[in-house]
């Protein structure tokens, strides 16, 4: 698995890179959870999302935000991250110029960032959102949500209660021609200790279903 030093905004990125085997494969990058928190993107949920993609033929790209291992420059509370997600998402563009399909995932404070991403980039297909950290954070921005996608979460989560996420999702539901796929695993925490193979399950469904091809699920 190539490790790759990608160009950001303050300095290098330190970034995993596995292409796809076949010809314009789709492509993926997924974001790890709160770097000052001990978020890597070695975290054991990034990196199931991670592998979850690779095994599914993805171009799939994770990388450490500003500040982790050895990227460059220091945590800017959300505004710096968003602007190393456009850089590794643009790395990862030039590598594969044309994709079948590209999309975004992230954990925890990287599902905050993935969103964010969602608005700033219109050839985003899809997303997975895991455990968004709806009680912390302002997710009115997705005004509308772009895009469909997947949001799973531990029942119980004590960090990111089920509650305030299941209140998001419907806010999102109720979006004219948007699907959100809402899953909860009951016995899982906020980080799924014993519980990885669940969320790769449902990551894995979730996305082999999308791929052929993308859903097209609309509101009444």
């Amino acid at each position: 698995m190539p490790e790759v030093l990608i160009s950001g905004s303050v300095g290098r990125l330190e970034a995993r890179y596995h292409p796809g085997k076949q010809k314009n494969s789709p492509i993926a990058i997924v974001l790890h959870p709160h770097p000052e928190q001990g978020g890597t993107m070695n975290n054991k949920v990034t990196y199931a999302l991670f592998r979850t993609f690779v095994d599914l033929g993805f171009s799939t790209l994770r990388f450490n935000f500003r500040g982790v291992g050895r990227s460059e420059g220091k945590f800017d509370h959300g505004e710096g991250e968003l602007s190393d997600a456009a850089a590794c998402l643009d790395w990862l563009q030039v590598q594969n110029p044309e994709p079948t399909q590209c999309w975004v995932a992230g954990f925890s404070f990287g599902a905050w960032v993935c969103l964010q991403l969602l608005m700033r980039r219109p050839e985003l297909d899809g997303f997975i959102a895991v455990s968004p950290p709806a009680n912390m954070y302002d997710f009115s921005f997705l005004a509308p949500c772009p895009v469909s996608g997947l949001v799973i979460q531990g029942g119980q989560d004590t960090v990111v209660p089920k509650e305030s996420v299941q209140k998001l999702t419907t806010r999102l539901s109720a979006q004219r021609g948007l699907y959100i796929d809402y899953r909860v695993i009951e016995e899982a925490n906020h980080f799924f200790t014993n519980e990885i193979p669940d969320l790769t399950a449902h990551t894995r469904s979730y996305l082999e279903g999308a791929l052929d091809p993308l859903p097209k699920v609309v509101n009444a």
